[in-house]
């Protein structure tokens, strides 16, 4: 790299800090008024809100860094446009395709950066976060180790799954107990879910009775049990596709594939996972275009705003078409890469025609 190559590099980056810094300050002001509700409901205090919004923020950075890199290239770029810098470097013969390059790059660190925290900081610290709340607003339930939480209702003990534990998923175990320590029977749901006030009803479930002398077991697609436990701790079960890594929702498709279910939500949540980190380094290269052309001579101020705009959109169009693909049945892949494929070839499209 030449010293225009590591200016431009720099200068991208370090105005996407900057803007990072910026949106996660509100998307933490934002989570922590969202958690106002919940103080006060058990051991939740506004300590434990406090921790559960910086637990978060890795999550929160993971999600906002595609915007961050827009409205930092935009910016930065900006900056450099506004003070002729880019002028003067196109009138020495530097073509528009050479200054993509350390543009590029600088958005290729980014995405590197965001797998990082998206594969080893967001999803164990988040679910951290989620465990922690759960057991400070319900005291009844506990929890043995990371990979289980249990609870008592009269005869029943029930125990959910509370995340990406050595790639387990789903699990929900019913104990019924025949007085205060005999065991009568062990139900096993592939999942769990709410029906009625008070009735759960267990989908995919595997049931084992113990007779005197013999077990019984049988296999049901659904059965329901009432409980008055909260459906609250239902969320531990929960296995949200944008709090589990590549790995882990690789993993978990295949676990819901060997159990004959539904994978498009998860299938869909893969690939736009790995076309997200893609589009970091599509929309870095997007700001090109409008610095050499409308936004030249324009403020801070304005870069900012059409930044979020853009950002804001291409936000909703991607979970527009998400969300269209599972009503639509669409190909998972092609609803994952859609947006992105769309973005960056209108990007390469505006470039090519940036005189």
């Amino acid at each position: 790299m030449n010293t225009i190559d590591r200016y431009l590099y720099r200068t991208v980056l370090v105005y996407t800090f900057m803007a990072m810094c910026v949106l996660l300050t509100l998307g933490a002001l934002f989570l922590f008024i969202s958690q106002q509700k919940d103080i006060g409901v058990g051991a939740y205090s506004a300590g434990d809100a406090f921790l559960f919004t910086l637990l978060n923020l890795p999550q929160t950075a993971f999600e906002l860094l595609p915007i961050g890199a827009l409205i930092g290239a935009l910016m930065g770029l900006g900056h450099l446009a506004s003070g002729s810098e880019l002028v003067v470097t196109r009138a020495s013969g530097v073509s528009v395709w050479r200054i993509a390059w350390p543009v590029g790059l600088a958005g290729l660190t980014i995405a590197l950066l965001m797998y990082g925290i998206g594969e080893y900081a967001a999803p164990p610290m988040a679910q951290f976060a989620k465990r922690e709340k759960t057991t400070s607003k319900l005291a009844d339930v506990s929890f043995a180790g990371k990979s289980s939480a249990w609870v008592k209702d009269g005869n029943l003990i029930l125990r959910v799954q509370t995340g990406e534990v050595d790639h387990a998923f789903g699990g929900v175990s019913v104990f019924e107990l025949d007085g205060s320590t005999k065991l009568k029977a062990i139900q096993r749901a592939a999942r769990i879910s709410v029906g009625d006030p008070g009735v759960w009803v267990l989908h995919n479930v595997a049931t084992s009775r113990f007779e005197q002398n013999s077990v019984a077991g049988n296999m049901l697609g659904e059965s329901s049990m009432r409980s008055t436990v909260n459906p609250e701790f239902l969320g531990l079960a929960a296995t949200d596709p944008q709090l589990l890594t590549l790995r882990g929702l690789a993993s978990y498709i295949d676990h819901l594939r060997r159990n004959s279910l539904d994978t498009a939500v998860y299938e869909i949540g893969y690939w736009s996972r790995i076309a997200r980190l893609v589009a970091v380094i599509v929309v870095t290269l997007l700001a090109l275009p409008f610095v050499f052309g409308p936004l030249r001579t324009t403020g801070a101020g304005t870069r900012t705003v059409i930044g979020v705009l853009l950002g804001v959109v291409f936000f909703l169009v991607n979970r527009t078409i998400e969300s269209g693909g599972q009503l639509f049945n669409l190909n998972p892949a092609l609803v994952g890469w859609m947006p992105t494929v769309i973005v960056g070839v209108c990007t390469l499209i505006a470039i090519s025609r940036t005189r």
